[in-house]
């Protein structure tokens, strides 16, 4: 699924959808996914865990969805659930997830009141395995509806695979994190996502830890500017 595929998911159109086709969503990756099929994030959920749409939902424990803020300016889209997660059905709880919390709370950011997290790809690949396009394109409609019904002004993105999943193809992750992309009306950032981090651990001026640093007191200004404007 390219970006001319995404079914204007941010437009006030009424849905289509048939409510017998609604049913086959998680079964038939030929069922589309239009804007308003769901009316929270529960039956996001209740789908995710019951599908089929690509050969993950054989070998996962539980989907992952999402935690925090349902309603929340921000909202964190990593690549695909590991193995705590897989356990756990929340997003970013290993040791990854721990790094992300601390670097929001370093610019005091609540990640269960500011902030809502969730995935591109909801069921974890064999061995942390880097999604194929066919999981994307059978799963991305999810994070669409997710989005619609959050409705965040911002979204950051974690990792490369999250920016090409959403966004499609930005370049290289060292020339695009940290710098804004407008997208359907909302404002995207790539940032390293913190497995990075942990594999590159030195605080030194230029190294991924310092560019994070930069990039969250960007990501907390701007929040801090739409705040103001109500």
């Amino acid at each position: 699924m390219n970006n001319s595929d995404q079914l204007s998911l941010f437009t006030t159109e009424e849905s289509n959808i048939k409510s017998d086709s609604k049913s086959l969503i998680p079964t038939d990756v030929k069922i589309p996914i239009p804007p308003k099929t769901y009316t929270d994030i529960s039956e996001i959920a209740t789908h995710c865990n019951q599908c089929y749409r690509c050969g993950l939902g054989a070998t996962r424990t539980k989907a992952v969805v999402g935690r925090g803020n349902p309603k929340a300016t921000i909202m964190i889209i990593g690549e695909a659930p590991g193995q705590n997660e897989d356990e756990t059905g929340l997003p970013f709880v290993g040791r990854a997830g721990k790094l992300l919390e601390k670097i929001l709370e370093s610019v005091r950011l609540d990640s269960e009141k500011d902030v809502y997290i969730g995935n591109i790809i909801k069921c974890r690949p064999p061995n942390n395995r880097v999604p194929s396009s066919k999981e994307i394109a059978a799963c991305k409609p999810y994070i669409f509806e997710q989005i619609r019904l959050v409705d965040p002004k911002i979204i950051l993105l974690t990792g490369a695979t999250a920016v090409k999943g959403l966004i499609g193809d930005q370049g290289a992750m060292s020339t695009i994190r940290g710098k804004w992309i407008e997208w359907e009306g909302r404002l995207c950032m790539p940032i390293f996502h913190p497995s990075y981090l942990l594999r590159n651990p030195s605080r030194e001026v230029d190294k991924p830890k310092w560019l994070m640093w930069q990039d969250i007191q960007v990501v907390r200004a701007k929040f801090d500017e739409i705040q103001s404007q109500g």
